[in-house]
């Protein structure tokens, strides 16, 4: 029987269904009209979303980065880019193939088969080879990244404890001198001639990987390789307790003096390393009869374990950034957003060969460039070394909150030439993943700082410029980093050594030994105290006396506040032309025989 309205069933284009096949397979099929093939091609797909789905949904972003940072993760990725786009291409055609299949087979008026109502023409199979050739490029780009990410993880030149690696990239591009930003000059030291090696070298000796129980310390370090150098003139170790989550950043400034010395070290450079510790790196490297290593890891191991034996810490890993390739890492996320405390000033920043400008950072949330960035972090001129660490932590912790892998996506070809370029580490690549797992449960609104600088760390010493560090009560206060009252305690004690009293001990009792053992205490925390040999006039008295000379009560409130507080008495104003000290406290027969803490 014909049919009575003489309507020709609808045709469907193939190239119509080869392009929903390219948006995702199976809807090609369902628009041809093979449902049940359709369903047959999406299941797949849809499984896979799914489960891919819900394990991104529960990952957080560094647990993200750290798949991301998987060799193995990596090429598993490869290789399922080539299936995948093996699997859509056959979808395409199978998709193209049905629709002209069902053309060919449709009914005609009078109810027979007739011939395809579009026939498989030049133009159609041009569209079909152009859908191929669409999607097979976005699966080119995929496979790209993925090789730009392998090559960055197993070149060698940023893992640079392979030694079967070897890096073809330059450490840093090198500075063009209109662009240089260089630091002042400012009073500088000629370096000491190196020692000569004696004797074979160390043996080589692996390091133990962290076991993922005991406290992780990781030395960050800022790198200055103008002119062939190599200063570390940014030194942050980064201190994680994996139990409680809690860290600790401890800075030491760029011009310390005197750095106590390893026993393996004494032989070479005496007990204490007498030039700035940013040569420490550079004096050393060479040293393969002090240090273990290779000529690429023998600096940082030695700077690892000089820093690590001055805090009484096992420093296990290092990460180094050079300042010349810093600029661009920052530009390839984007750049950072910083919350600037305290406006930054500085008429005289350096900015190429013999050119200073002005430089202005307002306070609050600033968004920098790598430029920006990277004078925020090194002016000094209005400031001191000390600003400079802190602002240096801040700048961390701000990338640490920013890191996005979905931002980082589109810029990870420059990324990686810049990370390529600046950046090295001897973190075991197996070991990233759970590294940045921890990283994940770290609160990075309480981080605890700290900056080793005078006078409560340090004592300047003004001729020429260096520091000399206090080294117990450095190594009291990174013991205690972890402790719950630390945070506020430290704000005390800076505060109190910003005021920089001059505070005598005086011990009228029979114990020696009692007025060093107060002041060492007072010391701690953060008084520049001293017992000086002397007994006061009389006997001991029944209370604390804590006498106040000369008009210091003025410029010494928190000290004088906190005097009375821990000794539970009033403070006495004396006028004593002849006098040297601001404060003067006596020890009585109620005063509690307090001592310094333990420094190890």
């Amino acid at each position: 029987m014909q049919n009575p309205t003489g309507a020709r069933p609808r045709t469907r284009s193939p190239f119509a269904a080869a392009f929903l096949s390219l948006l995702f397979p199976g809807l090609g099929h369902l628009y041809a009209g093979a449902p049940m093939r359709a369903l047959a091609f999406a299941a797949a797909p849809i499984l896979a979303l799914a489960l891919g789905g819900g394990v991104f949904l529960r990952m957080d972003r560094l647990e993200l980065v750290g798949l991301a940072l998987s060799p193995a993760f990596l090429s598993g990725v490869f290789w399922v880019n080539i299936l995948v786009l093996v699997y859509r291409i056959v979808a395409v055609i199978d998709a193209y193939r049905v629709a002209q299949f069902m053309n060919a087979h449709s009914g005609i008026g009078d109810g027979r088969l007739g011939p395809a109502r579009i026939p498989g023409s030049p133009l159609a199979i041009a569209g079909l080879i152009a859908v191929i050739l669409v999607m097979a490029g976005s699966h080119v780009v995929v496979a790209r990244y993925d090789l730009i990410a392998q090559d960055a993880l197993t070149s060698g030149c940023i893992f640079i404890s392979d030694t079967t690696k070897q890096c073809d990239a330059t450490a840093s591009d090198s500075p063009d001198p209109s662009d240089e930003e260089s630091e002042s000059a400012g009073p500088t030291e000629t370096p000491s001639a190196v020692p000569s090696v004696v004797g074979t070298p160390v043996p080589e000796v692996p390091i133990p990987a962290w076991n993922g129980k005991d406290r992780l310390n990781i030395l960050l370090i800022g790198a200055d390789t103008q002119g062939g150098g190599h200063r570390t003139d940014t030194m942050i170790t980064v201190s994680i307790d994996p139990v409680t989550k809690q860290v600790a950043m401890f800075s030491l400034p760029r011009d310390t003096k005197n750095v106590p010395m390893p026993p393996e070290a004494r032989r070479v450079w005496g007990s204490v390393f007498g030039q700035k510790i940013n040569a420490f790196f550079a004096q050393n490297r060479g040293r393969s009869d002090i240090w273990p290593g290779t000529d690429n890891t023998r600096g940082y191991n030695a700077l690892k374990t000089t820093l690590g034996y001055l805090y009484g810490l096992d420093i296990k890993y290092f990460v180094e950034v050079d300042f010349n390739g810093f600029k661009k890492v920052i530009d390839a996320l984007g750049g950072v957003n910083v919350n600037v405390q305290v406006p930054v000033v500085d008429d005289t920043f350096p900015s190429g060969v013999n050119k200073d400008i002005r430089l202005y950072i307002p306070s609050g949330l600033q968004h920098m460039d790598g430029a920006q960035a990277l004078r925020y972090a090194r002016s000094r001129n209005t400031s001191s070394d000390f600003d400079r660490a802190a602002r240096q932590q801040r700048l961390l912790i701000s990338l640490r909150e920013q890191a996005d892998p979905q931002a980082l996506i589109p810029r990870l070809p420059d990324l990686v030439a810049a990370l390529k370029k600046s950046v090295r580490t001897d973190i075991p690549l197996d070991q990233l993943d759970e590294l940045l797992g921890l990283a994940t449960g770290v609160d990075t609104k309480n981080i605890r700082s700290y900056v080793f600088s005078p006078p409560l760390y340090q004592t300047e010493v003004l001729s020429g410029y260096w520091t000399l560090p206090k080294v117990d009560a450095i190594r009291a206060t990174i013991k205690n980093a972890f402790k719950v009252d630390q945070e506020k305690l430290e704000a005390q004690r800076q505060t109190l050594a910003g005021e920089g009293a001059q505070l005598w001990v005086l011990n009228p009792t029979s114990d020696v030994n009692r007025g060093t053992r107060l002041a060492g205490y007072l010391e701690s925390q953060g008084l520049e105290a001293s017992a000086p040999r002397q007994r006061p006039e009389g006997g001991v008295p029944a209370t604390t006396q804590v006498v106040v000379y000369n008009g210091a009560e003025s410029k010494l409130p928190e000290t004088i506040k906190y005097l009375e507080k821990k000794f539970g008495v009033t403070a006495q104003l004396k006028t004593d032309p002849a006098m040297r000290a601001d404060v003067v406290v006596t020890i009585g027969r109620n005063t509690a025989d307090l001592r310094p803490p333990a420094s190890s």
